[in-house]
C-alpha cells in the first residue's frame, strides 16, 4: 500500500500528515506523486504511520518503479471534488466556531472595560459579514454560484 492510500484510509490530509512526520508538505506531494524519497523522509512517514520502515521502502521502491502504470490510488475528478469540498466545509465550520468564541472573549472584554458603549457590535458586523461571505462561497446562494453555474457560465464563454 503507497503512503497516499495509507493517508487516505486514516483520514489525515498532507499537510496533517507531513505535520505529524516533521517534513515539509511540499516533500510529501512529491513522495505522493512519485519521486523517490529519502531514507530520512522515509523514516519520519514509517514512525508516523506506525508502519516497519523496511516495508514502507519496499512499498515505496515498487511505487517509483511501476509509477507509469496507474494505480488504485489514483482519484477521480470526483473524488478530487468530494475531497476539496470537504476541505472547504472543515474551513467554514472551523471559521463559524472561531466567530462565535471570539465574539463571546470581545463581547466579555468590551463589558469589562466600557459597559457603556458597546463598540463590540462592530466587530460583529465586520466578522459577521466576512463570514457570511465564506459561508456563500462555501454553500451558494440557492445553488446559485454552485457548480451547475460554473458550468453554464464556461459553456456560455465557449458558445456551446
Amino acid at each position: 500500500m503507497i503512503i497516499r492510500d495509507i493517508r487516505l484510509d486514516r483520514g489525515l490530509s498532507q499537510e496533517q500528515l507531513a505535520y505529524i512526520a516533521g517534513i515539509s508538505p511540499r516533500t510529501l506531494q512529491r513522495i505522493e506523486r512519485g519521486a523517490t524519497p529519502s531514507v530520512e523522509s522515509l523514516k519520519c512517514l514509517a514512525s508516523a504511520l506506525d508502519l516497519q520502515f523496511e516495508d514502507l521502502r519496499e512499498e515505496t521502491a515498487m511505487q517509483t518503479s511501476t509509477s507509469q502504470t496507474p494505480t488504485r490510488s489514483s482519484l477521480t475528478d470526483e473524488e478530487r471534488e468530494a475531497i476539496e469540498y470537504v476541505g472547504e466545509l472543515k474551513a467554514f465550520y472551523t471559521h463559524a466556531a472561531t466567530f462565535v468564541v471570539g465574539m463571546i472573549g470581545i463581547f466579555i472584554i468590551n463589558l469589562m472595560t466600557s459597559p457603556g458603549y458597546l463598540w463590540a457590535i462592530w466587530a460583529l458586523v465586520g466578522w459577521g459579514m466576512g463570514l457570511a461571505i465564506h459561508a456563500i462561497t462555501v454553500f451558494g446562494v440557492n445553488g446559485t454560484l454552485g457548480a451547475d453555474w460554473e458550468r453554464r457560465q464556461i459553456e456560455k464563454r465557449l458558445k456551446r
